[in-house]
């Protein structure tokens, strides 16, 4: 008899040291955000969606090869000479045209990998954290400032220099050089 109501008291006081929690969040009052109206409060290190300051890039592919889950894709076209393609704000030169700088949003895993290898630092984390969308396609982000007639236009004009630059180079090659000849007599 005696171990049944050693029993009991045991029952009785785990379950009373299991409440405790609730027992002291049942007087206190709920406190809920309103979520859409307040944003909750985030901490100073949080990784959100990235962004990139196409002013500043100069399409050197070290966040693209630091990427571990290969989402973002960039695609250059050198400049011509003679051609200004203007500085980052750090006073470094451009030499390339950046034509396609995209991140997929639905591959990210925001590690922040990408930003720290940056020599621009123009590819940053942002504190926005909403950007829900409904089709899979809406999470791919150009960030390219070029428009698409401008894009083809780098392609073209680096592609008529290159044409050019190996038709002299090979007129070059198939003219003899009097300069041996001169130097035999």
């Amino acid at each position: 008899m005696r171990e049944y109501f050693n029993n009991i008291w045991t029952a009785v006081i785990t379950i009373l040291i299991g409440m405790k929690v609730t027992f002291k969040h049942l007087f206190v009052p709920a406190v809920t955000i309103q979520y859409p109206d307040v944003k909750p409060q985030l901490p100073e290190r949080e990784r959100n969606r990235l962004y990139v300051n196409m002013d500043d890039c100069i399409g050197c592919d070290q966040c693209a090869r630091a990427c571990p889950v290969d989402c973002i894709t960039i695609e250059t076209v050198k400049g011509l000479p003679g051609e200004d393609l203007g500085k980052t704000s750090n006073g470094k030169k451009k030499a390339l045209w950046v034509t396609k700088f995209d991140i997929d949003f639905a591959k990210c895993c925001y590690c922040q990998l990408c930003v720290f290898p940056c020599p621009t630092e123009c590819i940053y984390m942002t504190d926005t954290y909403e950007f829900s969308e409904f089709e899979r396609n809406n999470l791919l982000y150009d960030f390219v400032t070029l428009t698409p007639e401008e894009r083809l236009e780098k392609k073209a004009n680096y592609e008529k220099y290159e044409a050019e630059k190996a038709t002299e180079k090979a007129a070059a090659k198939t003219q003899p050089t009097n300069k041996t000849a001169e130097t035999k007599e």
